[in-house]
């Protein structure tokens, strides 16, 4: 079954190759190919190309198997090792619940809290977006304190807008 071949180059040996030969019946050609004999994937056949392709050609990774079989194996490629969608979304109106939401494109599972106007609204103040943190509104505030300060001769009615957003974010971000 096995041979042994080399290149012989100026009577050189260069290379001892081992080579398998196909294991189709009467198939001398050499069997670089493998294929699996059975679901496990633990042993092979080791055809060459032509029956190869033969064999993939006919090959069912789901022969045997009951259609609850081969939905438990899907799952388990799509899902992992799960073995079937319940585990994963706690019962059946749960997961029909994730799919419908999949299907119509709708978020599945807890969406971001919304955050209080009063927040936004003293974002705007200060004139921060609302991704913005404690450094950056601090920094803001002591620029705009130092323009709008009224012992300096800014506005007072900013400086009393901006001041009392600021004591809003102040509680935000230290209240958590």
């Amino acid at each position: 079954m096995l041979t042994y071949g080399h290149i012989n180059n100026e009577n050189i040996y260069t290379k001892l190759e081992m080579i398998k030969k196909c294991d189709h019946i009467d198939c001398e050609k050499a069997g670089i190919h493998k294929c699996p004999k059975d679901r496990t994937l633990t042993e092979y056949w080791h055809f060459c190309q032509n029956h190869a392709a033969e064999y993939n050609k006919n090959w069912n990774y789901y022969a045997g198997m009951s259609p609850d079989e081969i939905e438990r194996e899907r799952d388990k490629d799509i899902f992992g090792q799960q073995s079937n969608n319940h585990e994963t979304f706690g019962s059946a109106d749960n997961f029909q619940k994730a799919l419908d939401d999949f299907l119509t494109g709708q978020p599945r599972g807890p969406t971001k809290p919304v955050m209080p106007q009063n927040i936004v609204s003293a974002f705007g103040a200060i004139g921060l977006g609302t991704s913005a943190g404690w450094n950056a509104v601090q920094k803001q505030y002591r620029s705009l304190a130092k323009t709008h300060h009224p012992d300096t001769g800014g506005d007072n009615d900013k400086f009393i807008k901006f001041t009392s957003a600021y004591q809003v974010l102040k509680k935000y971000f230290h209240g958590k």
